[in-house]
C-alpha cells in the first residue's frame, strides 16, 4: 500500500501514475482540508498556468533558482512537453501564450483541476479529504541490503480515523511546516523555508500616484554596500500602489530571496529603465535631441518612446530640471543626471508584498538527501518526495508545476505499493 499526504499538484500526479502503473495496488491519498488542488485553482488568476513551453532540459533548469542541478536528469525524462501530452491525451486542450506560458484553452484552472480528479478516480486512488495527520513512525525496519527491495513499515496515526500502515509513504505536502516537521522525524533535513516571489515594498516620490505605470523592458538589480550589484533581471517592471512588481521584480525576489530575508527586506535596488541601453548611448540620444528639438520642454518631450510620460517627468525632476526647462538649455550637469535617473535609479526597498494568492517559498528538505532518479529518501527506505517540499523554487510562468509534475511522476513511477 502506497500513502501519499497531500492532496495538491505534485501529490495527485503522483498518485495517478502509481495507480494507472499498478492497477491492481493500493493508492491512497490524503488532504487535510475540504478541497483538494487549491493551489491549482487560483493559479494564473484562475487560469491555471500549467506549464512552459520550454523543451530543452538545460535551458529549462536556468529558470529555477534553486533545484536546477537535481532537476536536469528528471528533466529529460518528464517535462513540459510530456506534460501537454499528459492533459491532451485526457482531453484538455491546451494553448501556448506569446510568453511561453501554457493555459487550458478555457482559461479556467477547473478545466485542470476536472481533468486531475476524474483521472485518479479512474485510476483507482483512493482520495480522502478532511483527514488530519497526528503523526508518521515506522513500525518495522527491516535489515536492507544493495539487492534487497524489502521496506520498513510506515504508521499514519489519523484525528478520528483508524492508523493507516503502508508499504510505501510519499509526502507532497508543500512548504507546509508540519510536512517539514514530519521529514525532520524520519531523519532528513530542513532548510529554513522563506519567502520567494514577492514585490518590492518602496515609499519613494518618483514612484508616487503612478500605480499602473509599467515599462516593458526594464532591468534590476540589488546594490551591495560596496556598489557592486546582484545578478541582474531583465523584462516587465509595474508601478504599484506599493512599490514596484512585474515579471523582472519577481524573478530578482526568487534569485535573491535568502539574502533578502537575512537583509530584513531592505536593500537598494538600481533600476535600468531602458534595458536595451547604455549609459553612453542614452547621453548620445539626449544630446542628439537638444540639438533636434531644442524649443520643446524636456518635461514633455522624450525621445524614448518605451518610457510612459509620466514616469518620464518624474525621472526629470529627480534629475533637478525644471518643468519649464527647453532642451536647447539644458545644462550638461543635467543632463548627466538624468541619463543616471534613467540608467542607474537607486530605489530603497523597505519590505517585500505578496505575489496575489501564488505564495511560493525557497527552502524545504535538503536535496541531497534525495535520490532524484526516484525520489526515494537516501535516508529512509520506502519513504518519497514530490513538489514544493523539497527545497526547489522556480520563477513564475508555470516553472513550480512543472517541477511537481516532474517529481511526481518520477515519484509514482518508483513508489510501487506492495500487494
Amino acid at each position: 500500500m502506497l500513502v501519499i499526504i497531500g492532496g495538491g499538484a505534485a501529490g495527485f500526479f503522483a498518485a495517478i501514475t502509481a495507480a494507472e502503473a499498478h492497477p491492481t495496488s493500493t493508492v491512497t491519498l490524503l488532504e487535510r482540508s475540504p478541497n483538494v488542488l487549491a493551489k491549482v485553482r487560483i493559479s494564473g488568476g484562475g487560469r491555471c498556468n500549467v506549464t512552459h513551453a520550454c523543451f530543452d532540459p538545460a535551458t529549462l533548469t536556468s529558470y529555477y533558482p534553486r533545484g536546477s542541478r537535481e532537476l536536469r536528469g528528471p528533466f529529460t525524462r518528464f517535462q513540459p512537453r510530456d506534460t501537454m501530452q499528459w492533459f491532451e491525451s485526457r482531453g484538455v486542450a491546451l494553448k501556448i501564450e506569446a510568453d511561453g506560458r501554457v493555459f487550458p484553452m478555457t482559461d479556467d484552472s477547473a478545466t485542470i483541476v476536472d481533468c486531475l480528479i476524474d483521472a485518479a478516480k479512474r485510476a483507482g486512488v483512493q482520495v480522502r479529504t478532511n483527514v488530519q495527520v497526528l503523526g508518521i513512525g515506522v513500525t518495522q525496519t527491516s535489515e536492507v541490503s544493495e539487492t534487497s527491495d524489502v521496506l520498513g513499515q510506515f504508521t499514519i496515526a489519523l484525528k478520528d480515523y483508524p492508523t493507516l500502515h503502508a508499504d510505501q509513504l510519499l509526502l507532497a505536502t508543500g512548504s507546509n511546516a508540519q510536512g517539514h516537521a514530519w521529514a525532520k522525524s524520519l531523519g532528513h533535513t530542513i532548510v529554513p523555508p522563506v519567502p520567494s516571489l514577492f514585490t518590492f515594498n518602496i515609499q519613494d516620490p518618483r514612484l508616487h500616484e503612478l500605480a499602473g505605470v509599467s515599462v516593458t523592458r526594464a532591468t534590476v538589480a540589488l546594490l551591495a554596500d560596496n556598489n557592486t550589484s546582484s545578478a541582474p533581471q531583465t523584462g516587465p517592471v509595474l508601478v504599484t500602489h506599493w512599490g514596484l512588481s512585474g515579471p523582472a521584480v519577481l524573478r530578482l525576489s526568487a534569485w535573491e530571496a535568502r539574502t533578502l530575508h537575512n537583509a530584513q527586506y531592505r536593500a537598494s535596488l538600481q533600476v535600468n529603465w531602458l534595458a536595451d541601453w547604455r549609459e553612453d548611448g542614452v547621453l548620445e540620444r539626449l544630446n542628439a535631441c537638444k540639438r533636434e528639438t531644442g524649443a520643446r520642454r524636456v518635461s514633455t518631450h522624450s525621445p524614448f518612446g518605451e518610457i510612459p510620460l509620466r514616469l518620464w517627468q518624474r525621472l526629470t525632476v529627480a534629475a533637478l530640471i525644471l518643468d519649464e526647462q527647453q532642451w536647447a538649455k539644458l545644462p550638461k550637469a543635467n543632463m548627466l543626471k538624468l541619463a543616471e535617473q534613467l540608467c542607474r535609479s537607486v530605489f530603497q526597498v523597505t519590505g517585500k508584498g505578496v505575489f496575489k494568492d501564488e505564495f511560493v517559498t525557497c527552502g524545504g528538505l535538503a536535496l541531497d538527501e534525495v535520490n532524484f532518479k526516484s525520489m526515494e529518501s537516501r535516508v529512509q527506505p520506502g519513504l518519497f518526495f514530490a513538489g514544493e517540499i523539497l527545497d526547489i523554487d522556480g520563477i513564475t510562468g508555470g516553472f513550480n508545476f512543472q517541477n511537481a509534475w516532474t517529481t511526481g511522476w518520477i515519484a509514482g513511477c518508483h513508489s510501487i505499493p506492495k500487494i
